[in-house]
């Protein structure tokens, strides 16, 4: 009985203190958590980026939208005016 209680001992000592035993469950337990949260956050921009997509597939004023913002587009009855500072010439 005192063998079986030895041995018991040591394999729940094995359990609980050994690198590969409980330690490592909690770590890998808190990386599939880290990695579920990752994979939502990318799902919903994937998401998102799929809907600008589609937006700029199917609509001309989309694709309008974007190219004056990101390429600085003017429209053929448009004027465009910009305006510089003055420079500060005091001395």
């Amino acid at each position: 009985m005192v063998v079986l209680a030895i041995a018991g001992l040591g394999l729940q000592a094995e359990l609980w203190l050994s690198d590969d035993g409980y330690r490592k469950t909690l770590k890998l337990r808190a990386a599939v958590a880290d990695q579920v949260a990752l994979n939502d956050s990318l799902r919903e921009r994937n998401a998102s980026l799929d809907a600008e997509v589609i937006n700029l597939k199917q609509g001309a004023d989309a694709a309008e939208e974007r190219a004056r913002t990101d390429l600085g587009m003017i429209g053929e009855s448009e004027t465009f005016y910009q305006v510089v500072p003055v420079a500060n010439t005091t001395g």
